[in-house]
């Protein structure tokens, strides 16, 4: 059976597992109707409109 010729060190073994902590932003897409910033596959929250049409009233 296989064994390891040295120790792995904490810092090797941290940063391996620290890899899967990072935090992502999130995806980003423009609303073609107000063009602000949006969550995708989402209604605008600044104008309400999704696929086209309007899905929600927006005060």
């Amino acid at each position: 059976m296989a064994v390891p010729k040295r120790k792995t060190s904490k810092a090797k073994t941290r940063s391996r597992r620290a890899s899967n902590w990072r935090l992502e932003l999130p995806a980003r897409s423009t609303c073609p109707h107000c063009a602000r910033a949006k969550l995708p596959h989402i209604v605008c929250p600044n104008c309400g409109w999704y696929k086209g049409r309007v899905a929600v009233e927006v005060d």
